[in-house]
């Protein structure tokens, strides 16, 4: 889709609640609960996958109905990116959660955070749209930041298997900037609410059958594990990826790419305040770096609005 077609298609997007920036942030503060929801649960990287997705159907089925009534059914593209789109993600929850056993969590965070050079890329070879200088400037101000945070400089490899970990973690990466370029592909035209419905559908079977096939699928869990997997669903599948539908189609794509880098930082601020973890010095200064990079990257010329017009991309 060349760039004059993305912009014409924008202009069909509804109205929005809130900028999309200030949308987008709110988006990934809030997917950072999701993180220490499923540490809580202790349940398996297939189990948690499928009913963090499962029990957000309902409500996101609820929210369908009125959209799809008013604009009728999206276009069988469209439907497509929110079905690959779900396998993406299902692959994403799936590795990663391998690869921080096998590889430590510092460079499994590390690795799969490499979607904010990613995003970008794949938005630049296949819509052509242009990475400003000031994003590539701070870049590396970022990726230091993102290594930090991670924790890495501290726990370095520390899995069991760090060779099938590095390799599972890179998967986790590709797969979930694939899902990220999808999920805002998805909302140029509208049908956003029936799109993430469908990437979210998509997502449940392949967990289930990816954590099936990997023995990390637990059908019945228990009582406390589905309740702290229902916060997940509200926070992650409810409230932030489908914010994330909603606002990234609207933003550059650095800009969305930069602004999810807020997850990792809201992962860390919560795993020590509700699970009494202790974050280094390194991991604040990580968290600071992306804090200010992201600032300076999105934030823009000063006086810029909060938006984000196709005809000036």
């Amino acid at each position: 889709m060349a760039r004059t077609d993305i912009a014409r298609d924008r202009l069909r997007l509804p109205p929005a609640s809130m900028g999309p920036r200030a949308g987008q942030a709110v988006a990934a503060v809030a997917l950072s609960v999701s993180p220490v929801c499923i540490e809580l649960s202790g349940a398996d990287a297939g189990t948690a996958s499928v009913y963090r997705c499962l029990l957000a159907l309902p409500v996101l089925v609820l929210l369908v109905v009125p959209e799809y009534r008013r604009e009728g059914p999206p276009p069988r593209r469209q439907l497509m990116y929110g079905l690959v789109g779900g396998v993406l993600f299902a692959g994403d929850m799936l590795l990663w959660t391998e690869a921080i056993t096998e590889v430590g969590a510092g460079l499994s965070t590390v690795l799969v955070n490499v979607q904010v050079v990613l995003v970008p890329l794949l938005a630049w070879l296949v819509d052509r749209e242009r990475v400003p200088g000031r994003f590539l400037l701070w870049l590396p101000v970022l990726v230091v930041g993102v290594v930090l945070t991670g924790g890495l400089f501290e726990q370095g490899a520390s899995g069991d298997d760090p060779a099938a970990g590095t390799i599972h973690a890179i998967l986790a990466a590709l797969s979930y900037s694939g899902f990220l370029f999808l999920l805002r592909r998805g909302g140029f035209q509208g049908h956003v609410r029936t799109t993430y419905t469908a990437v979210v559908v998509s997502a449940t079977v392949a967990s289930a059958l990816g954590g099936w096939a990997w023995g990390a699928f637990d059908p019945t869990p228990s009582g406390t594990a589905l309740a702290w997997l229902a916060l997940a669903a509200l926070t992650s599948g409810i409230i932030g990826w489908l914010m994330v539908a909603v606002y990234s189609p609207r933003l550059p794509s650095h800009v969305g790419a930069v602004l999810l880098l807020l997850t990792p930082v809201g992962a860390l601020v919560l795993g020590a305040v509700v699970l009494d973890e202790r974050p280094t010095l390194a991991q604040w200064a990580g968290c600071a770096l992306i804090l200010v990079s992201a600032y300076a990257t999105v934030i823009g010329r000063r006086g810029a609005p909060d938006q984000d017009a196709p005809q000036d991309r």
